[in-house]
């Protein structure tokens, strides 16, 4: 484990953090694409959900690219996933009518 400066991880994660803000704290759920807003039953906690995925992304991302680590290649975009997806299900089970 060792130092490195892999920009187009850190770039990755500094898009991710700008739209956990824009989702989580300004509450802009227009962006979050796949989802009816009718459909929707508490926007606010959709939000809050997406923007918490999004932060933790990109504090991962962000790790990722500053903090060599062994076999991160491939990890890291596994492990996105598999958090996104249980995201996905978790939204659709509680907050879509």
């Amino acid at each position: 484990m060792y130092v490195e400066f892999q920009y187009h991880f850190i770039l990755l994660a500094l898009l991710f953090m700008v739209t956990a803000y824009a989702v989580g704290v300004k509450k802009q759920v227009w962006m979050l694409r796949g989802f009816q807003q009718s459909r929707i039953r508490d926007k606010d906690k959709l939000a809050v959900t997406a923007g918490y995925f999004f932060l933790n992304s990109g504090f991962f991302l962000l790790l990722n690219g500053l903090v060599h680590i062994p076999y991160q290649e491939s990890f890291t975009p596994s492990a996105i996933i598999a958090y996104g997806v249980c995201t996905i299900i978790y939204v659709q089970k509680t907050l879509v009518d």
